[in-house]
């Protein structure tokens, strides 16, 4: 397989370059089409009746703002994307509808939010929700947007619905890799982890990947931390893991692993469910 579209979500809040010309280059690493997507929504005003139109006028107000912050991120994705891509702007609800518009995409493209501007669902994305809902594999790039290299990856496995998941939707950039990783934290069964270890390596040779299999003791620390300590001192620029969680969105299983591995914004993260 390979990535045939590529959607990047933009916030309309904050630099919007950096993460344009991050996906630029993905797109054009895959030879793939590009596209630009960004969403935000008024805040509900909740008044009383008698101040029912001054509320309106309020979300009225804000609408434009946003429609107006819409416009100018079009202008900015077109400068410097280079090419010709479309650009979707909508009003609503920024996570549903990237959600909705991932059915166009074969990768999802998206970032940390800026913290200047706060975790404000009206105007960014819930990458939570986003991973468990899109039915897209979802890229996390790194706070600054650096260039992804993707030399070496590292895979953290368990053996989960989620993690054969995210091998599969991972594939076009393990086969382009240098060095390639999978790796899980020794549990209960230690036969089975060594197993199903030499199972997706086993799956990754034969579709051309060359990998090896690391299994580390368990740590004081969080699976997610243990993961990420892993890929810095393998000086993997990429984690490709499940989306782990239950059907309350912010209720994560595995450690927290995937909460951790979103916080863990010095290396890019590719996440599927």
């Amino acid at each position: 397989m390979s990535y045939r579209s590529i959607l990047v979500q933009i916030d309309i809040d904050g630099a919007n370059e950096p993460r344009i010309r991050f996906a630029r280059e993905i797109a054009r690493r895959f030879d793939a089409a590009l596209i630009g997507f960004s969403a935000a929504q008024p805040h509900p005003a909740v008044a009383p009746m008698d101040g029912a139109i001054v509320a309106g006028e309020l979300v009225r107000r804000e609408t434009e703002e946003i429609q107006a912050r819409l416009d100018e991120t079009a202008r900015v994705f077109a400068e410097t994307a280079g090419i010709d891509a479309p650009f979707h702007g909508l009003v609503g609800d920024p996570t549903r509808s990237l959600t909705e518009m991932a059915r166009r995409g074969d990768l999802i493209v998206t970032g940390p939010r800026d913290d200047r501007y706060g975790r404000d669902g009206y105007r960014a994305v819930d990458l939570g929700a986003l991973i468990l809902s899109a039915g897209r594999p979802v890229l996390v790039a790194t706070r600054n947007h650096a260039a992804l290299k993707g030399d070496r990856v590292l895979v953290a496995w368990k053996d989960t619905r989620e993690a054969r998941r995210a091998v599969v939707d991972a594939m076009p950039f393990l086969k382009t890799a240098r060095e390639v990783a999978v790796v899980t934290v020794e549990e209960d069964d230690r036969h089975h982890a060594r197993q199903s270890l030499a199972d997706v390596v086993a799956f990754l040779a034969a579709h051309g990947v060359t990998a090896r299999a690391d299994c580390l003791m368990p740590a004081d620390e969080e699976f997610g931390d243990t993961l990420s300590t892993a890929a810095f001192e393998m000086g993997a620029d990429l984690v490709v893991s499940g989306g782990y969680g239950h059907s309350r969105l912010r209720e994560w299983a595995f450690g927290g692993v995937t909460r951790r591995l979103i916080e863990a914004s010095s290396t890019n993260r590719l996440f599927s469910n």
